[in-house]
């Protein structure tokens, strides 16, 4: 499905409204202020100064609509229903924001009845509608109903796949399980791409069913080795020969939880993620322990930059839940993005003495000390979660790849080197691999027909990255021959005009080709693209005495003559 066809489907507009409400003096500061707010995400804020500003004009439908979600995004269903419920009774203020929002309040009171008779007045979008009024007959107890409601979704344009989904989670919530397995399992409908909720939906469906070892196959092959939590622990119950009770919707309440979340894993990615957003906090709201939706929604706030918010959000996942780990992993990112470095470390530190099985822990603390540049931690921190593979695997690239940059950045190259050899050997022709080694081959001028041979390779995957066609020109560049460098350096700096490493590559380019004023411009570029501090002394540098003395000065061979032949 296309996401023009799901937004067809789904709420069209958030926060959309009537003009600019016509407001003096503190009433126009507090809807400003709320605009602000509303911009930058700060959804407390907004709530706030948008309440401020509907005691001025408390009939206006923007203002309405946006303190309405403000308050979902600040996670208060109760202020959004009472806006919500005001904006329904007042007329021409109708909107589908304030529908959802007094569906998930009707849904969380169990007042089915309510949420059927107002779909039948109001409207958030065919598929919510048709998924929501399915599970609301059924919560209602007209189950018959509630399957013709279902089958109407399956039968409509581009809804078939969130119809199955859902028909097979709701007759599994009844305890019909063969029937959920036809659903799941492709026999009734078709195929059913599996995601990862309906693969542990199928999976407790099969244990109901006394197919253990059935369980254990689908989870092998959806979760394959690799340690997982979740998958972990639901492995080792069913080995055991326990029977799984059927846990992922309890309730027709938590049904319409999931069509909200359902709906968000969809838009993730594709729509603007405070649009995303509702949904995933709707979802939270009606199901609190719905861990894939907490997690889902703090994962956006850190999108957003709201990360107090988003570290909120995780802490609300308890050490007991299987979600545990990736929701600390999660607000261990969040308070790193957020300054707070040293709290971040400490969070993955102790998960890592508390889980030192899991390699994702060992993966994401060497990730962290990476990007805080504490490269000989990060070596330590990958090396772990090396000695934890059991056997290897092309997915494993990434971490020889990090633990390779950080044994470079440290000196310990003949480390580094094996590093990157070992993620080519599991990925052949990553190009991120082959542009670091050769790029690194290239700047201790050793083996450089061979980082060539890597650069190109790299370029021909990607010849849309500027980062690596500035390796092939600066390869280029160190073998002498100039005039081909020029050309891939200025094709560079076109695909990343202010990176300032770029712009002195492209000034020394042009300067061994003689071509001295030019490169005078394109150091003056890098100048003021902020460079770190070392490398802004020498380009300094450059510009006063020229290239061949820097280089005179430095002890380093004299530039090559030109030679542009193979």
């Amino acid at each position: 499905m296309t996401l023009k066809t799901l937004k067809a489907l789904l709420i069209v507009a958030t926060g959309a409204g009537s003009a600019a409400p016509a407001l003096g003096g503190a009433g126009a500061g507090a809807y400003l202020a709320a605009r602000h707010a509303s911009i930058s995400s700060d959804y407390t804020k907004a709530a706030e100064y948008y309440t401020l500003a509907l005691t001025r004009d408390p009939g206006n439908r923007m203002l309405l609509e946006n303190a309405l979600i403000a308050f979902v995004g600040v996670g208060d269903l109760d202020r959004a229903a009472a806006i919500a419920r005001q904006m329904q009774e007042t007329p021409g203020t109708d909107s589908q924001a304030a529908n959802l929002v007094l569906i998930a309040d009707l849904a969380r009171k169990e007042d089915y009845e309510g949420i059927l008779a107002m779909l039948k007045e109001h409207s958030v979008g065919p598929l919510v509608d048709g998924l929501v009024r399915s599970w609301a007959r059924l919560g209602a107890g007209r189950m018959s109903e509630a399957l013709e409601a279902f089958d109407e979704v399956v039968a409509a344009r581009g809804m078939r796949a969130f119809g199955l989904y859902h028909k097979g989670l709701a007759i599994a919530s009844a305890g019909d399980f063969e029937g959920a397995d036809r659903i799941f399992s492709g026999k009734e409908g078709g195929p059913l791409r599996i995601t990862r909720r309906g693969a542990i939906a199928h999976v407790q469906i099969l244990s109901q069913l006394e197919r253990n070892r059935d369980a254990l196959e689908l989870l092998r092959t959806i979760f394959g080795s690799l340690p997982d939590p979740l998958a972990d622990g639901l492995r080792a119950r069913l080995t055991a020969g326990e029977v799984l009770p059927f846990r992922l919707i309890a309730s027709p309440r938590e049904g319409i939880a999931e069509v909200f979340y359902t709906v968000a894993g969809a838009l993730r990615g594709e729509a603007n993620d405070g649009y995303t957003l509702i949904y995933s906090r709707m979802a939270e709201m009606l199901d609190p322990g719905h861990s894939d939706a907490i997690l889902l929604t703090a994962q956006l706030f850190d999108k957003l930059q709201r990360h107090d918010l988003a570290i909120a959000n995780y802490k609300k996942i308890a050490p007991s839940d299987p979600a545990y780990v990736t929701a600390e992993i999660g607000r261990a990112e969040a308070l790193r993005r957020s300054g707070r470095t040293d709290a971040a470390v400490e969070v993955l530190e102790q998960l890592a003495k508390a889980r030192p099985e899991l390699v994702d822990v060992h993966v994401a603390l060497g990730d962290t000390y990476r990007q805080i540049r504490q490269f000989g931690a990060a070596a330590r921190a990958y090396g772990k979660a090396i000695d934890l593979f059991a056997k290897p695997d092309k997915g494993q690239w990434f971490v020889y790849y990090a633990r390779g940059i950080a044994h470079e950045r440290i000196g310990e190259w003949e480390n580094a080197e094996a590093d990157f050899r070992k993620a080519l050997e599991l990925q052949p022709g990553q190009p991120n691999v082959l542009n670091y080694l050769g790029y690194s081959l290239v700047e201790k001028r050793i083996k450089l027909d061979e980082a060539l041979a890597m650069i190109r390779q790299a370029v021909a995957a990607r010849p849309d990255d500027g980062y690596i066609t500035d390796s092939l020109g600066w390869v280029l560049y160190r073998l002498g021959r100039y005039e081909e460098a020029v050309v891939h350096m200025e094709r560079a700096a076109e695909l990343m005009p202010t990176d300032p490493i770029v712009n002195d590559h492209l000034g020394d380019v042009y300067w061994v080709v003689g071509r001295h004023r030019e490169a005078r411009v394109q150091w003056q570029r890098a100048l003021s693209f902020g460079p770190e501090e070392k490398e802004e002394k020498r380009i300094r540098r450059k510009l006063e005495v020229g290239l061949d003395a820097v280089l005179a000065a430095e002890g380093a061979s004299p530039l090559a003559v030109s030679r542009n032949g193979d």
